[in-house]
């Protein structure tokens, strides 16, 4: 076994001195997480109906800077019910990017969409402007003044880049594209809280952006999920579907539209209000724990991924590159037979059986991505 890997197994396993095995990526609770849900029990407002949605989404607001926000039970039921809410239709594509998480893809297809695959960026490992401009370039046609994919005549609806990792996108290179084409753009921020791309945070650029408050996630509800934007009217739509499409009455039960029971509860939300009064902590200790590993796999010849350019992340998860599938492989097994979890990142979503038949183009560098790329322990660090 190459003795590199076990001096970077020992160097991680330093660094989590406290836990053993040493876990990718577990919760910590460090505030009033406990009296809060004891709060919430104590009230019997367990349900959305309570004081810590409302709360949870106020702080959220504060600190994306989104005008908007709505608690949503998880980030895949965030991304569907801003779809539904948009107005998309069955069969219509939205393009997104083939490395990503399987809710991205789920979720559209939950609203009756279809995802469109496109490339990444080796440098962000997020959605490639270039990769998005070629594929409108060459795949697509005006008909009526909608955009329509050339192949099978479907409209394209929208763009959905996801923020890897934390790291943003270049974003803002996506919105004018977006904007030059007339399309709808959402960011699937789920990983990203605490990230900010030129001092504006992610989720905050387009016409909504989604985030995810999962047991792995910086801040953890244990499931859950939000919606953030700036837009008077999809808010007031999101909001009202997601609650059953229920009007307001005293007493009556009015439902307009099949809606969705989808609003997080208040004993979910307890907790993410009370891991959001100390977050910045929790992003200072993720940022420095990067910064560690940066200077540590220099030293012995490894690439280590570090934020883009332009950009603050939050590192959710860290990621090195090892030399090919080969190694990458043989680590894994190593690393995990030996107390320190570490896993590859997704198999491309055009691989997995459910999107097989979904159209996808020309994505060379998440197959490179795949192949080389290992997810390392990103936890908070006790101090």
């Amino acid at each position: 076994m190459d003795k590199k890997f076990d001096k970077i197994l020992s160097f991680i396993k330093n660094l989590y001195i406290n836990e053993s095995p040493v876990p990718l990526h577990a919760p910590k609770f460090l505030g009033n997480e406990k009296k809060y849900l004891l709060d919430c029990i104590d009230s019997t407002y367990v349900s959305y109906v309570g004081k810590y949605v409302e709360e949870f989404e106020k702080i959220i607001q504060r600190y994306t800077g989104a005008k908007y926000s709505v608690a949503i039970v998880n980030g895949t039921a965030a991304i569907f019910i801003t779809l539904v809410a948009l107005g998309i239709k069955r069969g219509d594509e939205v393009i997104t990017q083939a490395l990503t998480f399987a809710a991205t893809a789920a979720g559209i297809k939950h609203a009756g969409g279809e995802p469109v695959f496109i490339d990444v960026d080796r440098e962000t490992l997020g959605m490639s402007p270039e990769a998005l401009e070629d594929f409108i370039k060459n795949n697509t046609y005006y008909e009526n003044g909608i955009l329509k994919n050339k192949f099978d005549g479907s409209r394209i609806f929208a763009v959905m880049p996801m923020h890897t990792f934390g790291h943003p996108v270049r974003i803002d290179e996506i919105k004018a594209i977006c904007e030059k084409y007339e399309l709808l753009l959402i960011e699937d921020a789920a990983e990203s809280l605490g990230s900010f791309y030129k001092e504006k945070h992610t989720g905050t650029f387009g016409k909504a952006g989604i985030l995810s408050f999962n047991g792995n996630k910086s801040v953890t509800t244990g499931g859950g999920g939000m919606i953030i934007t700036d837009d008077d009217k999809l808010f007031e739509k999101i909001k009202h579907l997601s609650t059953t499409a229920k009007r307001k009455h005293p007493y009556e039960f009015i439902h307009d539209e099949v809606g969705y029971n989808l609003r997080l509860p208040n004993i979910n939300a307890a907790i993410g209000y009370a891991q959001m009064e100390y977050f910045d902590k929790i992003i200072q200790n993720k940022r420095n724990t990067a910064e560690i590993y940066k200077n540590f796999f220099e030293n012995i010849g490894i690439e280590f991924f570090s934020e883009p350019e332009n950009c603050r992340s939050n590192y959710w998860l860290n990621a090195i590159f090892l030399k090919n599938r080969e190694e990458r492989d043989i680590f894994l097994e190593y690393s995990n037979n030996n107390g320190v979890q570490t896993r590859p990142v997704w198999k491309l979503i055009p691989s997995l059986d459910p999107y097989k038949n979904c159209f996808s183009y020309n994505i060379k560098n998440a197959y490179e991505i795949e192949d080389r790329l290992v997810n390392i322990p990103s936890g908070y660090r006790g101090e």
